[in-house]
């Protein structure tokens, strides 16, 4: 819940655009799901794929314990799919391979969710002094969590989605369609996911935070006669009332469900239908699905304790709120890129070797979308995407 849509949310419903908000990060290298009470998988560093081979067994159903299948029994998929690249294939990739073997049977643990992420050869090659430097924390939180050594057993990973790339139109200065509205990092569309592929949020957040805004803020400042601001302001006391309306109502529903039984279903209906791989009918049939889920939730909720409090069950309803109008318009942006990219994979596009087919015809560009009220469908504006450096090429790490 402390990574939230309802910043960005505010400020889109007050008139910034929203930007590739269907784009998504699929992180390959996760703890597998153990059980339905988990709010999410735990995040494992993607460095561990630098020494280590994923694999699964190669006849489907296969429970033997990972020592006890011989190396002929085992199926290194990456390595045999992705000669140049094996392992080290991009977040993306991996993490369809990973889901393809899962759904084929060769899925691995309880739950036939994960793969094998084995550093046994490097542990021998390098030795266990030399893989304990550069793992040994992570090393250490995977024990924790599983009861397993990996020193001794392959880990067991499966994909995850990391986050939503998508965030606030921004120009060149960080600042959004609302005239002295700066957002950076996260919150904006301008790095991560811009060029329909992928980056890192941490690259972002520090570019825009060291390099761009300290002097774009300032210039805006300085260039601006800037009223005085006080709370006697229309605009204030609307959205004032409007918030105080809306934490009423949460709390006076009273229903039968919890706030997090609704986020679940929401959760797990998105992974579905907009998750590492997408169709056209299932995300008409998500589209469809969310408003009664939203009438559900505005209906019979329940939410505990007080306003006058600091009330976290308050806080995650609000949440959960602002997540299902997100989700509605991630699945319009989705519907709206008939292709594949990076953060978008399309099931009907994609070449014959099962990779990403791009349109960049059609399709090279950021959808920036805009509020049009409650009820009606947003608006969608398209900033043609320009390379002058860079010539497009179909991706391919055979």
């Amino acid at each position: 819940m402390s990574s939230n849509v309802s910043a960005t949310w505010r400020a889109y419903k007050k008139g910034a655009f929203f930007a590739n908000p269907c784009f998504t990060q699929i992180h390959p290298t996760c703890i597998p799901v153990h059980g339905d009470y988990q709010s999410k998988l735990t995040l494992m560093s993607e460095s561990l794929r630098n020494d280590g081979r994923v694999w699964v067994p190669k006849e489907p159903g296969d429970k033997r314990p990972p020592n006890q299948i011989p190396e002929a029994e085992r199926d290194y998929y990456l390595e045999n799919k992705y000669p140049s690249f094996g392992n080290l294939v991009p977040r993306d990739v991996a993490s369809r391979n990973a889901k393809e073997q899962c759904d084929q049977g060769k899925g691995v643990g309880p739950t036939g969710k994960a793969v094998y992420l084995d550093l046994s050869d490097a542990i021998k090659r390098d030795g266990k002094e030399t893989i304990e430097k550069k793992y040994g924390n992570l090393f250490e939180m995977y024990e924790r969590i599983t009861g397993q050594d990996p020193y001794q057993v392959p880990m067991m990973i499966y994909p995850a989605l990391h986050y939503t790339m998508g965030g606030l139109w921004v120009d060149y200065d960080l600042m959004s369609a609302i005239p002295g509205l700066f957002a950076l990092g996260e919150a904006n569309f301008s790095d991560h996911g811009a060029n329909r592929l992928g980056a890192s949020a941490l690259m972002q957040g520090l570019a825009d935070g060291y390099f761009i805004l300290p002097y774009t803020v300032g210039g805006y400042i300085a260039g601006e006669a800037l009223g005085d601001v006080s709370d006697d302001h229309a605009a204030f006391k609307d959205t004032e009332k409007e918030s105080a309306e809306r934490i009423e109502k949460l709390l006076s529903i009273n229903g039968k469900r919890t706030v997090d039984d609704i986020h679940k279903e929401l959760g797990n209906m998105l992974w579905e239908y907009c998750g590492m791989a997408r169709n056209n009918d299932g995300l008409k049939k998500a589209k469809s699905m969310i408003p009664a889920l939203k009438e559900e939730f505005w209906e019979n909720v329940t939410v505990t304790g007080s306003a006058g409090e600091l009330n976290q069950a308050l806080e995650r309803a609000g949440r959960v709120a602002d997540f299902l109008e997100f989700g509605e318009l991630m699945l319009d942006d989705a519907l709206s890129r008939q292709e594949s990219c990076g953060c978008h994979f399309n099931e009907a596009f994609q070449t014959d070797e099962g990779e990403a087919k791009r349109d960049d015809e059609n399709y090279a560009h950021v959808a920036a979308w805009e509020y049009q009220g409650d009820g009606k469908e947003p608006r969608l504006h398209k900033e043609k995407l320009v390379f002058e450096n860079v010539e497009l090429t179909q991706r391919s790490y055979k």
